[in-house]
């Protein structure tokens, strides 16, 4: 193919073949992964060792067209892929604001031909620059982490950022929101990998944080504008964060955590693989106490990360010291709060800290959600292991 500044008619009729047959790889991912990876009359003592989501999507997402086409028998795919309109592909994209890059584009991340099946498509709301540095880190963890995986979370973001390295995420709750708040509290780079559309905020609690990673660099999907993401296309998203990542940090991960995928495909890419280590009677950190033990590399603050990335002794102390856990700047006064959020604040200084004990109307509960979200975004509260928010000093 030849290498355009816009996507191509192939890359983006593979890109809607992927989103028709949704449904279907929904299935096929979990059917893949369902059979031992060793016949039933293996003499070895061992029980049979079921694939990982990340083997079972790569085995999916690395097929030919004609062999995804072939995963529908009703043959209402391949009339669709047949009739494709790549035309109507752009306009759809440029409608929502996305620019689209393509694998055979010379504008496309020379890190995700590296992936054993590489994105058709990127569509990419924000600059598509953001996706040039070779430097990047992603930052990823539970989604119920704990106030410590937070503030170690916030804080490699803030230190990754500060250092001019862009900082890789999912945008999920959790650990990858911390992320991207630390990056935002500094004038560094941001990326966001969404298993959905890339114009379509997600969790939508997270909208604000969408609008503001886009504006600071870029929210990226391989899926068209305004897909609504499935159970596989996560384990698919996770691909695209560590083929987009030089090193890939965990932090906090259960032994069955998504964020374990994004770490096996980036050791199957040949990246580094790293981790926060945590208690060993804390669950959350099962997972990455486990890769340490495995052989990746022990993350502390943000400065071990950027000597993986940069090498050792290229970060300025000062600029190191803005990545250390504990070392965030004091929250902002909480003096010019709008109405509703001030009410919402004192409310959870005066103990009513869950939102059940928040909203006491069922259908108030988005909009409250949606103001802890923002008091928790300008570090004013934080959330507590089990759902509760207190009041930051």
């Amino acid at each position: 193919m030849t290498c355009l500044a816009d996507a191509c008619d192939a890359c983006l009729r593979r890109t809607d073949l992927v989103a028709a047959l949704a449904p279907v790889l929904d299935v096929e991912w979990r059917k893949r992964g369902g059979q031992p990876t060793q016949p039933d009359h293996s003499t070895t003592s061992e029980p049979p060792r079921r694939s990982a989501p990340s083997e079972r999507t790569r085995g999916v997402l690395a097929l030919p067209d004609e062999a995804l086409v072939a995963l529908d028998p009703g043959g209402t795919v391949a009339r669709r892929y047949l009739a494709f309109d790549p035309a109507g592909a752009r306009r759809r994209a440029a409608g929502a604001g996305l620019a689209v890059l393509c694998r055979c584009s010379a504008a496309y991340p020379e890190r995700l031909h590296e992936l054993a099946d590489p994105p058709a498509a990127l569509h990419v709301l924000g600059d598509p620059g953001a996706l040039e540095n070779a430097d990047a880190a992603a930052v990823v963890g539970a989604r119920r982490g704990t106030t410590y995986g937070l503030d170690v979370a916030r804080a490699l973001g803030r230190g990754l950022a500060a250092a001019g390295v862009p900082v890789v995420s999912g945008l999920a709750l959790g650990v990858d929101g911390a992320a991207h708040h630390g990056a935002l509290e500094t004038s560094g780079p941001a990326v966001a990998v969404l298993a959905g559309g890339a114009d379509v905020p997600y969790p939508a609690v997270h909208r604000r944080l969408h609008a503001q990673v886009a504006a600071r660099g870029c929210v990226v999907s391989e899926l068209p504008p305004g897909f609504g993401a499935m159970r596989w296309c996560f384990v698919a998203r996770n691909r695209i964060i560590a083929g987009l990542a030089a090193v890939t940090v965990v932090v906090e991960a259960t032994v069955r955590s998504g964020s374990l995928t994004t770490a096996d495909f980036a050791a199957n890419a040949g990246r580094q693989v790293a981790a926060v280590p945590g208690p060993v009677t804390s669950r959350l950190a099962e997972g990455t106490n486990g890769l340490i033990a495995s052989g990746a590399a022990l993350v502390r603050d943000a400065r071990d990360v950027l000597e993986l990335v940069l090498g050792p002794g290229a970060v300025p102390e000062a600029v190191a010291a803005v990545g250390r856990p504990g070392r965030a700047p004091p929250p902002p006064s909480a003096t010019a709060l709008e109405a509703p959020l001030r009410k919402l604040l004192d409310a959870v200084e005066q103990g009513r800290g869950s939102l059940d004990a928040l909203a006491l109307e069922p259908d108030r509960a988005p909009a409250v959600l949606h103001g802890l979200t923002e008091l928790e975004r300008r570090g004013l509260i934080r959330r507590e292991f089990g759902g509760r928010y207190v009041r930051l000093p």
